[in-house]
């Protein structure tokens, strides 16, 4: 099996994306970050379609790209990486068989034997019998599934996904996620995705990327758990918010919250350290104003924001759901009062 060995640095207008990572042989790792953080721009050079500024990329072991004296840099086409993106872009000439047995083929395969592969791949990404079908009689989602089946089918080193399922409908992106996770493992991928839900079902590890840098990477929960920055806390959907350690819990402009956990209370035993209280928006509870409660605070709505399950209501400190009866009549600019058990937040280290 093949690992991926980057460093990748390409100039842009504003700034210079600047990303290290190691994928290892058979390991899917995810990549998110903000509209315009760069992810594209590293799949790109990757996969040999972006020249690199600055750096140095080897797959399986072999420097595929290296600005130095002399240039070392292979055609995309060898470097054994197959770029799938939001777009199948199936060959719309060529049978759905064809479309498949189109990388075996190139790479020297005999006709025959790289169709019956094409159909054995297809029976695995779920369109047993489509081989006769053409391009445009093929949904959005099975169009990506041949999209899949024939990057597979070319043995590839690596493959990079750049956001194969934003394009298809909730029911069908699950499918072909599902797909994906069977069919990828084993296989050295780097997935870029908007979704947590990808990276929790696709990756072990999570690789986060703002302004052209990492800023985060690990375990793909232990960072959603933990975030590092508030873009990384919004696709957990959990609540960051900075403060500092002070007399065994989190403290910030007046507003105190302890935390039941033994890790959090142990940091926040650090009386001045920067600690950030991480917890959900559905946790925090609004308090009644003629009921008395020590562990209240005070604050006003600023913003109003209908969901699925009620209203989210945004305050300077955090955000709070609560069920659309609940927040009848509220409107910006009203006071609240907000608690939260213990037993819902946590600490981490930073600011």
């Amino acid at each position: 099996m093949s690992g991926l060995r980057a460093h990748v640095v390409v100039a842009r207008e504003h700034f210079a994306v600047d990303v290290a990572l190691e994928v290892a042989p058979g390991e899917t790792v995810a990549v998110m970050g903000p509209s315009g953080a760069g992810k594209s721009t590293l799949l790109q050079a990757l996969a040999g379609l972006e020249p690199l500024t600055a750096g140095e990329i080897a797959v399986g072991g072999r420097v595929v790209d290296r600005v130095a004296t002399p240039r070392v840099r292979t055609e995309p086409m060898s470097r054994g990486i197959v770029l799938l993106g939001q777009d199948a872009r199936l060959f719309p000439h060529l049978s759905v068989r064809e479309n498949v047995a189109f990388g075996p083929r190139a790479g020297g395969v005999d006709a025959r034997a790289a169709r019956d592969s094409a159909d054995d791949w297809l029976v695995r990404v779920g369109l047993p019998g489509a081989g006769d079908r053409m391009p445009r009689e093929l949904s959005g989602g099975e169009g990506q599934r041949v999209a899949v089946a024939r990057a597979l089918a070319a043995s590839p080193r690596a493959v990079l996904l750049d956001e194969p399922l934003v394009a298809l409908d909730p029911e069908t992106a699950g499918e072909i996620r599902r797909m994906l996770r069977d069919q990828l493992a084993g296989t050295t991928t780097i997935a870029v995705t908007h979704d947590a839900a990808d990276a929790v079902a696709l990756a072990e590890r999570l690789v986060v990327i703002e302004s052209g840098r990492v800023t985060q990477s690990g375990p793909v929960r232990e960072v959603l758990a933990a975030p590092a920055s508030g873009f990384v806390a919004s696709i957990a959907g959990v609540n960051r918010v900075v403060g500092i350690a002070q007399d065994g819990g989190w403290s910030s402009d007046g507003l105190r919250l302890e935390s039941a956990d033994a890790a959090s209370r142990a940091l926040a035993a650090s009386d001045g350290a920067a600690l950030v209280a991480v917890f959900r928006p559905q946790d925090v509870r609004l308090v009644d104003h003629a009921v008395t409660d020590a562990a209240a605070w005070r604050t006003q709505v600023t913003r109003l924001e209908s969901t699925l399950a009620g209203i989210r209501v945004h305050t300077p400190y955090c955000q709070v759901d609560v069920p659309l009866a609940d927040a009848v009549g509220l409107a910006p600019g009203d006071p609240l009062r907000l608690r939260i058990d213990p037993a819902d937040v946590r600490f981490v280290a930073g600011g």
